[in-house]
């Protein structure tokens, strides 16, 4: 995933109520059970056998190796409380909206005798709820990075630079050279 997209997902996972299952065996038992009992299908999806699956299920193995703790706690992350992240987001799709902080070049395309030039700003701004909506659904469905740059260039072009419509008529932004992203809902 990109820049864009990594950032909706660890805002879905700020969202969280409680904090994830702490020892390696929790976390796998977490997943089997995500998994509908398949221990086959998690070693598929952390790349080891499925005998060291049932083994951490046991607590046979406690202390996995960093990149193999790193794929379970990333993977259990991915799939904890799934219902507190989707009324979150429904939440932020109607009613609160997003917020947006970003440092990346933005150009623009003006009327002519206006500074036209990109560069590098830092911004924070919130986001109305119909940006969000589009963000999670163009995620939902599976949209390009580029997709998701385009939807959050144009939520800032809007309400950043535009100010609403009041100003800024025929300002068309372009969002590039992303430093960093983060958003919260």
């Amino acid at each position: 995933m990109g820049i864009i997209g990594d950032s909706l997902e660890k805002a879905a996972e700020a969202t969280a109520t409680r904090p994830i299952p702490k020892s390696a065996g929790a976390q796998m038992r977490y997943l089997v059970k995500q998994h509908k009992g398949s221990t086959k299908a998690v070693a598929q999806l952390l790349g080891i056998s499925q005998r060291t699956v049932e083994r951490y299920i046991k607590d046979q193995i406690r202390r996995p190796r960093r990149e193999l703790a790193a794929r379970i706690e990333r993977e259990v992350r991915k799939r904890w409380q799934p219902r507190v992240r989707q009324k979150a987001q429904q939440r932020a799709a109607q009613r609160t909206g997003i917020t947006i902080e970003t440092r990346a070049r933005f150009g623009f395309t003006a009327a002519p005798g206006t500074t036209d030039d990109g560069r590098i700003r830092l911004i924070t701004q919130h986001l109305p709820p119909d940006y969000a909506a589009r963000l999670f659904d163009a995620q939902a469905t599976g949209a390009t990075e580029q997709q998701l740059q385009n939807i959050a260039a144009e939520g800032l072009q809007e309400i950043y630079f535009k100010d609403s419509g009041r100003r800024a008529d025929g300002l068309l932004v372009e969002f590039t050279d992303i430093d960093y992203v983060e958003l919260d809902f």
